[in-house]
């Protein structure tokens, strides 16, 4: 049942990764939506999930949190670390932006997506309802989980056919994910630890990378109300799950 259902997540992260791609002439208005995805992602579904499967706290300070700030600071430093390497071999950047970010990014949101399909199974573990409750929520959130795997691979610079490698990689890796919980149980400290980490990475990407980019050439009304809506829609996804 597991993995019948991770199908449903594996459809809707196609169909975000279509989307991205159709609407290339508002380039502004995408970047701007996945965004506003990012942010609510991250703050309305990752972190309060971390918190509350990471508890612990140390010296003070709960792990999840802790892990967030680490996750936000390695994916600054693997920009930087990148861009680095990049201009040290005479390399040149696409529009100052190198395109194996893009790619480590994307290769994050596959491990989420993974995560997502094992939360899944997990889910299934403790009940049937438990189980169709997280696969109502992940299935909605997938669409922008595919929505932003193949708008972070593209708007590094990286030929689309990476972009539809990624995007289809990350539509396989729910399915994966839920079959791997028919042979193993995930202790929930680790995968709030992981979720807390990952929130930090991809909270950086949305206020470092694309929010940044979305309104440098176009700072208009447009853009931050495709940024509210991304961030409103995964409010009203969590809603709906709880």
């Amino acid at each position: 049942m597991a993995v019948f259902v991770a199908l449903g997540a594996f459809l809707m992260t196609l169909i975000g990764g279509w989307t991205a791609g159709r609407v290339t002439d508002r380039r502004h208005l995408v970047l701007g939506l996945a965004g506003g995805l990012m942010l609510g992602v991250v703050g309305l579904d990752l972190l309060p999930e971390a918190l509350g499967a990471a508890g612990d706290e140390v010296f003070g300070v709960p792990a999840a949190l802790l892990l967030f700030v680490a996750g936000f600071l390695a994916a600054h430093l693997v920009e930087r670390l990148l861009a680095a390497r990049q201009a040290a071999h005479g390399a040149e950047e696409h529009d100052g932006r190198t395109p194996q970010v893009g790619l480590t990014a994307a290769a994050a949101m596959v491990g989420h997506s993974a995560m997502d399909g094992v939360a899944i199974g997990a889910a299934f573990q403790v009940g049937e309802g438990m189980g169709l409750a997280v696969a109502l929520a992940v299935i909605a959130h997938d669409f922008a989980d595919g929505f932003n795997t193949y708008t972070l691979t593209s708007v590094y610079g990286n030929a689309r056919r990476r972009a539809v490698t990624m995007l289809v990689a990350d539509a396989v890796a729910p399915v994966l994910g839920a079959a791997s919980t028919l042979l193993f149980t995930i202790p929930e400290g680790p995968l709030g630890c992981y979720l807390g980490f990952f929130g930090g990475a991809l909270l950086y990407l949305a206020a470092a990378e694309i929010l940044p980019e979305a309104h440098h050439a176009h700072p208009a009304r447009s853009t931050l109300l495709c940024t509210i809506a991304g961030a409103a829609f995964i409010w009203l996804v969590v809603g709906v799950a709880e």
